[in-house]
């Protein structure tokens, strides 16, 4: 082994670095291959520098040169690249870089353009990211979907167009385009803060920390993703006192709310925009004298205008007009600061790859200093370590932007280890974003195997290819048999154990935890099925909130990997004298995970099964599709 950038010996520390922390890197190349010196070669991306630094010859490890060298820090920010560089005495130079399919640093010099390594330097004064969030269990709910509780539902004309109530509960939500060839989203189910308030005890019953709220704010469509006024509740869902209520009986249950802020884009129907004429506001779209006007980028006045992926009825705002900075972040009542003042304790940046570097720092300082412990977490569905979006690399994760933000990453890759791929697979892509992440973001994503966004895990472990394959209009009635669903529940829980035992907040979308299906928007967007719930799934999902809620490990301890290869992975959390180990086989035959240990006594918390050791090894068997998480 040359060099491996997850190991000890050949680099420490591990992972990202704040500035001014040194990082050293030991290779241990060959003898025989002849190589008489080392160069560590350092392309400084966002200094626009690029650095050669001789490594030092430290004599012999074996049968290997042994050269290091430590870097200097302290000028460098964001994804740092590098390599080595190989030489002979007689001119011959190679490159020694990341294969990127590799854990075992068993990497070649090659003479190929180099394939860098990535080092994240982070700002040096960086705060503390508050615990709160990733150490707890979350549960993400849809407002119009979760439930109705037992108010009477507010008129619908209080917006423009037409809209619906559903009178039947478990309808399907509508899907079919309009007249006009648009799905107009304007369906609604009456989902509300009463029916929240009704259901606190169950939400906490499931080991709850925080609930996570698709937008709750005033708007046309059913997903209010388009924002018609950021000041206030939409009056489907309730009002601002009736927030500020659920907030503070959450609060007594030991659950924090996380609000969506919606703030790249607002409704062509809003108090700002004001498309239709609906509201009494002078709009962008109604004259050029609007106080709004210069939040948008018009093309051509009033009917051309920058808008979220094309989508006409969500107009692009400018988020570095100084009028748009001040009302959303910077005023002492800014819509950031005015609903963490009601009760809410953090933000979820719905599309953060739109929102500029400047715009979510202001934010999170904003957050701050209304609520020292608020929260920011970004929608990214990459890497957020060195996302590029729209040409500039993001600085999300340096210290002043990102608390943390949603693993999709952790999400294919866990989908993919359950459906087939090879746990080797898995792990590299984990270990590859504990790596690139500080840690506190790493301890701080919000780690789904479904969101409003995707469709319902269980229709993903189930369903056929030929099925994804129907007309939307078999989608929307199709659902699994009871052979299949029986398999892609097994298979479920094989999958929420490793969410709810890693790194991270697990997050449960609303009704998963119940055997909720459904394919794509809308399908997976129905209401919550009250009194045709899976019972036994349920207290699945509590039991794991309560391993999860019982252990310092569970929730902050380290990571690593005992074994993960073809369908068994296996790895321990651990914290202080607290070791858990949990032990996942996918495959449809049995399988063992033996480990060195010496007089030890496990046992299975799922279970109540105990392991002793026997001459210094433990050995722990798998049923076919199984969790084990032993203590």
């Amino acid at each position: 082994m040359i060099y491996a950038s997850r190991n000890a010996f050949h680099k420490s520390p591990f992972g990202a670095v704040r500035a001014g922390e040194p990082v050293t890197f030991t290779l241990t190349p060959p003898r025989a291959l002849a190589w008489g010196r080392v160069v560590l070669c350092v392309d400084d991306e966002f200094g626009g520098k690029y650095t050669e630094v001789p490594l030092t010859w430290r004599g012999l490890r074996g049968d290997c040169d042994l050269y290091d060298v430590t870097l200097d820090t302290s000028a460098l920010l964001g994804p740092v690249w590098y390599w080595f560089r190989f030489e002979r005495v007689d001119g011959v130079k190679g490159v020694y870089d990341n294969p990127g399919n590799l854990d075992d640093g068993e990497g070649e010099v090659s003479f190929a353009e180099p394939r860098a390594w990535q080092q994240t330097v982070t700002l040096p004064d960086t705060e503390p990211v508050p615990d709160w969030f990733g150490r707890g269990v979350t549960y993400h709910i849809f407002p119009d979907r979760f439930r109705k509780g037992k108010t009477e539902t507010p008129p619908l004309k209080t917006m423009p167009g037409s809209r619906t109530l559903h009178k039947n509960w478990n309808d399907c939500p509508d899907f079919r385009p309009d007249a006009n060839g648009e799905v107009r989203n304007r369906d609604f189910f009456g989902g509300n803060i009463a029916g929240v308030l009704e259901k606190l005890s169950y939400i906490r019953s499931l080991g709850v920390n925080t609930i996570y709220f698709s937008p709750v704010l005033e708007a046309a469509s059913n997903h209010r993703y388009d924002t018609a006024c950021y000041t206030r509740i939409d009056p489907l869902f309730g009002t601002e006192e009736e927030f500020s209520k659920l907030c503070n009986e959450a609060g007594a249950l030991g659950i924090r709310i996380l609000l969506d802020g919606v703030f790249n884009h607002t409704g062509y129907n809003s108090e700002y925009f004001n498309g239709a004429g609906f509201y009494q506001t002078k709009g962008a779209s109604q004259s050029k004298e609007s106080p709004y006007y210069g939040w948008y980028c018009f093309q051509e006045w009033p009917k051309r205008y920058d808008s979220w992926w094309g989508v006409y009825t969500l107009p692009q705002v400018n988020e570095s007009h100084p009028d748009y900075v001040d009302f959303i972040v910077k005023n002492k009542d800014s819509v950031v600061r005015r609903w963490l003042r009601a009760g809410a304790s953090g933000w979820r940046l719905d599309v953060a790859d739109e929102l500029p570097d400047a715009f979510i720092e202001e934010l999170r300082s904003a957050a701050r200093e209304e609520k020292s412990d608020a929260v920011i977490i970004g929608e990214v569905w990459e890497d957020a370590s060195n996302k590029v979006a729209y040409d500039v690399r993001r600085r999300y994760l340096l210290g002043r932007e990102l608390d943390g933000v949603m693993n999709y990453p952790l999400r294919n890759s866990l989908i993919g280890y359950i459906l087939g791929e090879d746990a080797a697979i898995f792990k590299r892509s984990m270990e590859t974003l504990r790596e690139h992440y500080p840690r506190d973001a790493y301890h701080s994503l919000m780690n789904a195997l479904g969101t409003h966004d995707t469709p319902r895990i269980l229709t993903v472990l189930g369903a056929l290819p030929e099925e994804w394959a129907q007309t939307k209009e078999d989608r929307a009635e199709t659902y699994l048999p009871p052979e299949r669903r029986s398999l892609a529940i097994r298979r479920l829980k094989v999958a929420s154990a490793v969410l709810y035992t890693f790194p991270g907040s697990p997050c449960v979308l609303y009704g998963d935890e119940a055997g909720l299906e459904g394919f794509e928007d809308p399908f997976n967007r129905r209401g919550y099925p009250w009194g045709d719930e899976d019972i036994d799934l349920i207290r699945w999902y509590a039991a794991l909130g309560a391993l999860r809620g019982a252990s310092e490990a569970l929730q902050a301890g380290g990571i690593r990997y005992m074994r993960a290869d073809s369908g068994v992975l296996a790895y321990e959390r651990f914290a202080g004298k607290e070791r858990v180990l949990i032990c996942a086989n996918r495959d449809d035959h049995p399988s063992e995970v033996t480990i060195r240990e010496t007089g030890r006594v496990v046992l299975d918390k799922l279970t109540g099964h105990v392991f002793r050791s026997k001459d210094g090894l433990l050995t722990i068997p798998l049923e076919p599709l199984s969790v084990r998480i032993l203590l």
